[in-house]
């Protein structure tokens, strides 16, 4: 089998590579991703895959539309999560989607998984919110037969953003701050299980439909941190700020770095009081889920991947 992976040089695109190399190392996986650190840092850890560093949004004088031949199946995903301009998350959700499909449907390529988010179920207004659910509608719109995941937030190896900048910031700080209480509920997923989700998809040809993938536990966030701190065995002290501190603090930052790890409307996500479905995806995929304190040791202390860290 031949599998497309456009946006496949992030955290759960690396993963999904680690997963299938093991499993179907006959498999041929192409990558086409336009952050050049990734996937220069792709090409060093799985030197049998193709990357190429390409823009998904173009065509013209770019080798990934004619790689394309031969594939099986494609799993999506490229996406914008944080950002302080605005247009990209228009151009890196939307118009990506636009001509990837259309690609994919001139070389015929029978299957297609779109990896989605929870946020489409969200109460938030934000940017990736919105693009994401119209990314979601124009899939199914455009494919009849997709299966479209929607995961929780995730957490795992090459993990950039999200819990692994968490864990490198309370590994450097002797402070590390929280917004608020900390008492919003998170139900993390563990990228390992997700990608095996991943997997079944791609092995059962016949499975379509939209599944909410949830994290089977729930955890306040601040108990979340304190696992955290734990696993990446961090002396850091975790103190509280107030809401409206913390985004004036975000949003100073937003000034100095044009792709913050955190976002003032990441923040309004996160206290938003948001509780997703849990369905019996395990069951549903075969799938063995990993409990969140197992996941969190994995991630952060096996030897195979866990001090990799990717370029932000």
């Amino acid at each position: 089998m031949k599998v497309f992976l456009p946006g496949g040089a992030g955290l759960v695109g690396l993963n999904l590579i680690a997963l299938l190399q093991q499993h179907h190392p006959e498999w041929q996986l192409l990558v086409v991703d336009k952050k050049r650190e990734a996937v220069e840092a792709g090409r060093k850890l799985f030197p049998a895959v193709e990357f190429l560093c390409e823009d998904l949004t173009s065509t013209e004088g770019m080798q990934w539309p004619a790689r394309l031949a031969g594939c099986d199946a494609c799993v999506m995903l490229q996406a914008e999560i944080g950002n302080t301009d605005p247009t990209q998350f228009e151009r890196n959700n939307i118009r990506t989607t636009e001509v990837v499909l259309e690609q994919l449907k001139r070389q015929a390529i029978p299957r297609l998984v779109h990896i989605s988010s929870s946020v489409v179920n969200s109460v938030a207004t934000d940017l990736y919110t919105t693009t994401k659910r119209a990314q979601e509608e124009l899939v199914q719109r455009s494919w009849p037969g997709v299966v479209i995941l929607r995961p929780t937030l995730m957490f795992g190896w090459f993990d950039r953003k999200h819990l692994g900048w968490l864990a490198r910031f309370m590994q450097k700080l002797p402070l590390f701050p929280i917004p608020g209480s900390g008492r919003f509920i998170r139900q993390p997923l563990y990228v390992g299980d997700f990608c095996q989700v991943i997997q079944s998809c791609l092995e059962q040809p016949q499975l379509s439909g939209t599944y909410d993938i949830t994290g089977l536990e729930q955890v306040s966030y601040i108990s979340l941190m304190r696992q955290l701190r734990q696993a990446v065995n961090a002396r850091t002290w975790i103190i509280h700020l107030p809401i409206p501190l913390f985004g004036w603090l975000l949003q100073l930052w937003a000034l100095i770095s044009r792709q913050p790890a955190f976002t003032r409307s990441q923040l309004t996500a996160l206290t938003a009081g948001d509780e997703f479905e849990v369905i019996d995806w395990p069951g549903i995929f075969s799938v063995q889920p990993t409990a969140l304190a197992d996941a969190l040791r994995i991630t952060y202390q096996d030897p195979r991947y866990s001090q990799v860290v990717l370029p932000f």
